[in-house]
């Protein structure tokens, strides 16, 4: 039997089945999924750009607190599904002075600005509508799909990456060891 190649639009329908809820993405970062001793972690990229409401924002600004990275999307109904679960987190955990930042992969920022509103997002999310921002990130360090979010420790180094929903205890639970520290 001869096989064909895929169809762009075939191929183009997996690359968005990527969007998941809750599973890993096959390739090195599920092996990466969770907390990575100290000794080997890799530097986070320093995102920069702006926020969808227009304003510059920069990871490295946050150097010395612990911050969590979200990568969404407003198309991503796993990533609607933890809008609440990050809220409830971004309370909890800002007392402590934990910065939160999204990542937005929407190619239309008007996407982004009416999802940060409709789940009252209370935190920045950088816009990046090219993809520029997550070609950033070393190589197989974090999944293909949306959603997946990274902690980033007081260094500016990825201690954490988490692929698919992220729940409030879960982030309590990779945050707070690294608050204390």
């Amino acid at each position: 039997m001869k096989t064909r190649p895929l169809p762009l639009w075939t191929a183009a329908c997996l690359l968005l089945a990527s969007c998941h809820a809750g599973t890993a993405t096959s390739g090195p970062a599920e092996e990466e999924t969770g907390p990575v001793p100290a000794g080997q972690r890799k530097a986070a990229p320093d995102l920069a750009g702006d926020s969808l409401d227009g304003k510059p924002v920069r990871l490295s600004d946050y150097r010395g607190k612990v911050v969590v990275l979200n990568a969404w999307a407003s198309w991503c109904g796993p990533c609607r599904a933890e809008a609440p679960e990050l809220n409830a987190a971004y309370q909890h955990l800002a007392a402590k002075g934990v910065r939160f930042l999204g990542l937005n992969t929407d190619k239309d920022a008007a996407g982004g600005r009416s999802f940060q509103r409709d789940h009252r997002l209370a935190y920045p999310s950088l816009s990046d509508p090219s993809g520029r921002q997550m070609l950033k990130f070393p190589k197989g360090s974090v999944p293909l799909g949306v959603p997946f979010t990274v902690v980033v420790d007081t260094r500016g180094r990825m201690a954490t990456v988490h692929s698919g929903v992220v729940t409030e205890k879960q982030l309590r639970d990779l945050v707070l060891p690294l608050v204390r520290s």
